[in-house]
C-alpha cells in the first residue's frame, strides 16, 4: 500500500455514504419494477455494484481492510458494444452433469419407454441411449430440476443473453450454434459452480477434505 495514493478519510467516508445511497435506490427500485426484467432494477444493480466496487478500493487502500462484497465477472467480462435497443436476441445455456447412478438412469427410461408404444424397447439398454430417450421426453428445465430422479449430479452451468440488430434466419446458425458468440454484445451472464462456494469456504479456513459440505447454487450477475 503505497502513501503515495493512500485516498484520505473523508473520501472513504464519501464512498460509503455512495453506497448506502445506491442501496435505497436499488431497494426502491426493486420495490416498483414493473416487470422480471424492469431495466430500473437492472440500472440501480449496475449503480450498487460501481458504488461497492469504488467503496472497497478505497478502504484497501486507505485502511488495509476489506468487505464482504464481491462484484462477480467485474474484471472479466468485457464492455457491452450492442445495440442500445436490441431488435433480437439469444439465449445460450451450457449445464454439466456427471452420471452418478447408471442404474436409476436406465430404469427411468424404462418407464418411458414402456408408456410410449411408439419409442420400441431397446433404446434405454445403454446410457447413451437412456440420455437420449430421456432428454427427447423431458424439457432441459425438468432434467435440472429433477437431476437426481434420473440418477445426475449437477455440474458447472452458465447461461448467456446476446443482443441482436435483427433476428437470424430460420435455420442459420444450427449447424454451429455456439460458434460465433460474440462477448461484447452478452447484455448479462449467470454462471453455477461449486468452484465459488469452495473459495468462500477455503477464505473461512474451512479444510473441504474433512468437511461434508453440499455446494450451494450462487448466481453470478
Amino acid at each position: 500500500m503505497s502513501d503515495a495514493v493512500q485516498p484520505t478519510a473523508a473520501e472513504v467516508r464519501a464512498a460509503a455514504e455512495a453506497v448506502k445511497t445506491a442501496l435505497d435506490r436499488h431497494l426502491a427500485a426493486v420495490e416498483r419494477r414493473s416487470g422480471e426484467d424492469d431495466p430500473a432494477v437492472y440500472e440501480a444493480f449496475n449503480e450498487l455494484a460501481a458504488a461497492a466496487e469504488v467503496y472497497d478500493e478505497l478502504l484497501y487502500d486507505r485502511y488495509d481492510e476489506v468487505t464482504p462484497f464481491e462484484i462477480p465477472g467485474a474484471d472479466d467480462t468485457a464492455p457491452y458494444t450492442g445495440p442500445e435497443e436490441p431488435n433480437a436476441l439469444s439465449v445460450l445455456i451450457r449445464r454439466d452433469y456427471s452420471v452418478v447412478e447408471p442404474q436409476r438412469l436406465l430404469a427411468q427410461a424404462q418407464r418411458v419407454e414402456a408408456a410410449d408404444e411408439t419409442l420400441g424397447t431397446e433404446a434405454s439398454g445403454t446410457v447413451h441411449g437412456a440420455l437420449g430417450v430421456l432428454f427427447g421426453e423431458f424439457e432441459p428445465d425438468e432434467i435440472a430440476s429433477r437431476h437426481k430422479e434420473f440418477g445426475l449430479e449437477e455440474g458447472d452451468s452458465t447461461l448467456w443473453v446476446t443482443a441482436a440488430d435483427e433476428p437470424t434466419d430460420p435455420g442459420e446458425w444450427l449447424e454451429t450454434p455456439f460458434e460465433q458468440v460474440d462477448a461484447e454484445r452478452v447484455v448479462c451472464r449467470f454462471d453455477v459452480s461449486a468452484v465459488f462456494d469452495d473459495d468462500d469456504d477455503l477464505a473461512d479456513g474451512v479444510d473441504l477434505e474433512d468437511e461434508d459440505l453440499e455446494p450451494l447454487d450462487l448466481d453470478q450477475r
